[in-house]
C-alpha cells in the first residue's frame, strides 16, 4: 500500500517559530518630508473609516495658516473669537503680542509728556497701538520696535516645531513567523503582522505644544495605518496596530494585520521576503484661532521572512 508523507523543506512543522519576534532593521527613522501647500486656508475633516483592507484616506493635509490673528480672551473680549487677521492695514503692521497695529507716532513728544511713562525722548520710542477689533487706540512706549508679525513663523511652521518634540518613529516589528535562519514559514499558512510594544512615539497618540513669533501651537499625532509591503508584490494597509500572535492561535489568520504567501522565498535574494512596514501619521494642530492638519509619511522599519514549501513525497 503505498501511503502519503507530509515532509516540510528544511523544518518541521513544530520549529515553524510562530511564537516569536525577530529583530528588524530600521530605515528612514527619524526624517520625513512634509509638502507645505502654502494655501493658508485651514479646513475641518471629517474622517470616515475606509474599506478594511484598502487605504483610508483620512483628512487632508491643509495649509500653513495665517501668522497674524486677533485673540482677545485675555482681555477678556469673546467677540470676534479668535482668528486669522491682515498682517498690514492703512494703521500699521499687526503685532500678535500687543493685538493691534502698530505705527510709530511722528513726531515723537516732546521730553516731559506723560506718555513717555518717565522714559527719555530716544530711550526707544512711543508707537500707536490700534485694535480695530474694539475701536481701541492706545499708545504705548517700546525700547525696541514690536516684533512684526506678519514676519514671523506660519501656525503650521510652528506645529512643526511641536512635531519634533515629539520624536516620532517607525514601529518596531512584530511578526510571525519570526525572522531568523531557524525559523521558516510556509506556503499557504498564515503570517501575522503587528506594531511591536506600541507607544506614544511609535503608533501615538502624543501631544506636544510649541511657541514661536508670538504664536502657541499644540499637535497631537497619531499613526492612521500602516502599509506592510510584504516583498512578493503584494501590500497590506492595516488600520490598527495588529494582533500579537501566539502557540494557541495554531494556524489561524490574524483577525486584522496578516498575509498567506502563494508561493516560496527560495528565488528572492537570500532566499527571504524582505518586509517593510511604513507609518502613516496624521497631526492635528490648534492655536492662535486656527486649526489644520499635516500628514506625515516614510517611516518605516523592515525585517526579513522566509517562506518554504510543503512538498508530498510518495512511498
Amino acid at each position: 500500500m503505498r501511503g502519503l508523507l507530509i515532509r516540510v523543506l528544511t523544518v518541521t512543522v513544530a520549529a515553524l517559530g510562530m511564537s516569536g519576534l525577530g529583530s528588524s532593521t530600521a530605515m528612514a527613522d527619524t526624517t520625513c518630508q512634509v509638502t507645505d501647500p502654502l494655501t493658508g486656508i485651514c479646513t475641518v475633516w471629517v474622517e470616515v473609516p475606509g474599506t478594511p483592507g484598502q487605504p483610508s484616506e483620512g483628512p487632508k493635509d491643509t495649509g500653513a495658516g495665517a501668522a497674524c490673528y486677533w485673540d482677545g480672551t485675555d482681555q477678556g473680549i469673546s467677540k470676534p473669537p479668535p482668528g486669522p487677521v491682515p498682517c498690514s492695514s492703512p494703521d500699521g503692521y499687526w503685532s500678535n503680542g500687543y493685538h493691534c497695529y502698530i505705527s510709530p507716532i511722528d513726531p515723537q513728544p516732546p521730553a516731559g509728556d506723560p506718555n513717555w511713562q518717565g522714559h527719555e525722548p530716544g530711550d526707544g520710542a512711543l508707537y500707536n497701538c490700534y485694535q480695530p477689533q474694539t475701536g481701541l487706540l492706545i499708545t504705548i512706549w517700546s525700547q525696541d520696535p514690536p516684533p512684526n508679525s506678519g514676519a514671523g513663523p506660519t501656525p503650521r511652521e510652528v506645529a512643526q516645531l511641536a512635531i519634533e518634540r515629539m520624536k516620532l518613529s517607525a514601529i518596531n516589528i512584530g511578526i510571525a513567523p519570526e525572522p531568523g535562519p531557524d525559523s521558516v514559514g510556509l506556503v499557504g499558512m498564515p503570517v501575522w503582522m503587528w506594531a511591536k510594544a506600541p507607544n506614544d512615539h511609535t503608533f501615538g497618540p502624543i501631544t506636544e505644544s510649541a511657541s514661536a513669533g508670538g504664536i502657541t501651537i499644540t499637535a497631537t499625532a497619531k499613526v492612521l495605518q500602516v502599509t506592510w509591503d510584504m516583498g512578493d508584490g503584494t501590500e497590506v494597509v492595516c488600520d490598527t496596530a495588529g494582533s500579537p500572535y501566539k502557540p494557541s492561535y495554531g494556524r489561524k489568520d490574524s483577525p486584522d494585520c496578516g498575509h498567506t504567501y502563494k508561493k516560496s522565498s527560495a528565488h528572492e535574494a537570500g532566499e527571504v521576503y524582505r518586509v517593510t512596514a511604513t507609518s502613516s501619521w496624521v497631526i492635528t494642530w490648534s492655536g492662535a484661532g486656527q486649526t489644520g492638519t499635516i500628514r506625515l509619511n516614510g517611516l518605516s522599519r523592515s525585517t526579513q521572512i522566509r517562506i518554504g514549501e510543503a512538498q508530498v513525497l510518495v512511498n
